[in-house]
């Protein structure tokens, strides 16, 4: 009988310590999932603010451009320039981050790491889109 108790003891001390080193690494794992997650958020903050920062600048070169003065025989005219609006691939990219988040919140089971990915292929994928059709433009102008 004693030699029961003893042998319950042990079990009943390992498993414990089975026990806290899986918490420790299910807690390990959270952390690492959870800076995976704040990475990738980063990364599509930074995306935006660059092509925010390219959209602000076709924007300034717009107003640069906003009134041509045309010289006919002593006579000027005011022209306004062609308003430059969002590029194809511009909007390819946002529409495409848009569409694949929502894609991604719906089929993933973890919705907030679903938009993530869904949203960084949707714009890599509409920008890839409005690329060509920026080009098929080009070749038309």
């Amino acid at each position: 009988m004693k030699g029961l108790y003893i042998l319950l003891t042990v079990i009943f001390l390992t498993s414990c310590q089975q026990q806290n080193k899986e918490d420790i690494n299910k807690a390990k794992q959270a952390s690492i999932d959870s800076m995976k997650v704040e990475i990738n958020k980063q990364r599509v903050i930074d995306s935006m603010k660059t092509e925010m920062a390219k959209l602000n600048e076709e924007k300034i070169e717009a107003q640069k451009e906003k009134v041509v003065v045309v010289h006919q025989q002593d006579a000027t005219a005011a022209v306004p320039a062609k308003k430059k609006g969002w590029s194809a691939t511009a909007k390819g990219a946002v529409i495409g981050a848009g569409v694949g988040a929502a894609t991604g919140a719906i089929v993933s089971k973890k919705k907030g790491e679903g938009a993530i990915i869904g949203g960084l292929a949707g714009a890599a994928v509409g920008t890839g889109t409005g690329a060509v059709i920026d080009s098929k433009n080009q070749k038309k102008e």
